[in-house]
């Protein structure tokens, strides 16, 4: 997938951002390579994405409809096992789904903590892990969507019982 200025992307882990500026550097060998600039919107930090490599590192558009209806249809879902397990290891294996950047695994980290919220209190680890996923999903819902964050927030706590 290729993007042009002022196309939205989700980066792994960071969320949505704009691309800035696509910029060609040259380096001490001759050997030329095109970045895209992506300024993340939460918090505005800059990253630099090697064209080439782009897809490797999992930028990727913003979500369509479709799947945003399978976001919702992962989050109402109640029906799940939640392994006991230790939870570091759980931690560790959430961080993976946050990394992942696919909008269906950083939903299964959001429902599968609250309802663990729903059950016991969350490590402090664990209550950032689900604010991050909250956050990850709200914003590029609201931009798939065409949205408010509020208005996203909202439909959450509706279908949710938050």
């Amino acid at each position: 997938m290729s993007f042009k200025i002022g196309d939205m992307a989700v980066y792994p882990a960071h969320g949505v951002g704009v691309v800035q500026a696509i910029e060609t550097k040259v380096f001490g060998s001759g050997k030329q390579e095109s970045y895209y600039i992506l300024r993340i919107l939460d918090t505005g930090i800059t990253i630099m994405i090697p064209m080439g490599n782009a897809s490797q590192v999992g930028l990727r558009g913003i979500m369509d409809a479709t799947a945003v209806r399978s976001v919702y249809k992962i989050l109402k879902e109640r029906e799940v096992e939640l392994e006991p397990k230790p939870w570091n290891r759980r931690y560790r294996q959430y961080m993976e789904k946050l990394k992942s950047g696919s909008p269906f695994e950083i939903a299964e980290v959001f429902r599968n903590l609250l309802l663990l919220k729903s059950e016991k209190a969350l490590s402090f680890g664990e209550r950032k892990m689900l604010d991050s996923a909250r956050s990850l999903l709200v914003k590029e819902i609201s931009i798939a969507k065409s949205v408010s964050e509020e208005a996203v927030e909202a439909d959450l706590r509706r279908f949710l019982n938050l």
